[in-house]
């Protein structure tokens, strides 16, 4: 099976490689110092398992999670903290290392990815609770990871003009950009500020910093115009919610 490691201390990865290189089942494809070195390796290489570190600078071990999507592969998540093992992950279908691995909790670990990897049963669903319960935790969030490819984006909210649904995906618009996200707009709706946010369709949400005017067409039509030339529909029940909000 094809392996990546995900830790930013060189001692850490040093460490597990050294107790994995007994496994001649495991093929180490890869060691990532950081989030955005694992997101591009996992899209350029398509590993069967990542060994992924949770605390770590800039991105996260739950930020690479959200990143890969659907393209994840099998997690081993890798802590030091307790809190984490017993909150997250003892009711999910995602395994976990506490930190320093010992040999047998490792070989435990081990039999289970083969098993799993043997008779493949679909993970996404609780790897997307995890994501989406750790999300709740950090809301309001103050930014939007996007992966387009190996590429990775962070969009600070106050630089998202709008967004729009597209089936199962948005599209985000800033002042230099648009980027598509695999996301349903009501679970980002949860997450950001709804001081500066409003959902004024239900395919639509707004910053309110770059709302220009509401323009009125006919008896019940009405746009949101944006500070960057973008015209919106506002729904009736989403003007309702602009008034009480402005």
């Amino acid at each position: 099976m094809k392996v990546i490691l995900v830790d930013d201390e060189p001692h850490a990865r040093q460490a597990l490689k050294h107790l994995l290189s007994s496994y001649e089942e495991i093929n180490l494809v890869a060691e990532c110092e950081n989030g955005l070195i694992a997101v591009k390796a996992v899209h350029e290489l398509q590993p069967e398992v990542i060994f992924l570190d949770i605390q770590m600078p800039k991105l996260d071990g739950f930020d690479v999670l959200e990143l890969l999507g659907n393209a994840a592969p099998l997690i081993v998540f890798v802590t030091a903290h307790d809190e984490y093992a017993i909150q997250a992950f003892e009711n999910n279908a995602l395994d976990y290392l506490l930190k320093p691995v010992s040999k047998e909790r490792l070989a435990s670990t081990i039999e289970r990815i083969t098993s799993r990897l043997s008779a493949p049963a679909d993970p996404l669903l609780k790897t997307r609770s995890l994501v989406e319960n750790h999300q709740q935790t950090l809301a309001p969030i103050n930014r939007i990871l996007v992966r387009d490819k190996g590429d990775v984006f962070v969009v600070a909210t106050s630089d998202v003009i709008a967004i729009e649904a597209a089936d199962d995906y948005v599209v985000i618009h800033t002042p230099e950009s648009k980027l598509v996200k695999q996301e349903r707009l009501g679970n980002l709706e949860k997450l950001l500020d709804p001081r500066l946010f409003c959902r004024i369709h239900r395919s639509s949400i707004i910053n309110l910093d770059y709302l220009a005017g509401i323009e009125t067409e006919g008896k019940d039509t009405r746009f949101a115009n944006l500070k960057n030339g973008l015209q919106l529909v506002i729904s009736r029940s989403g003007y309702a919610k602009l008034i009480q909000v402005l």
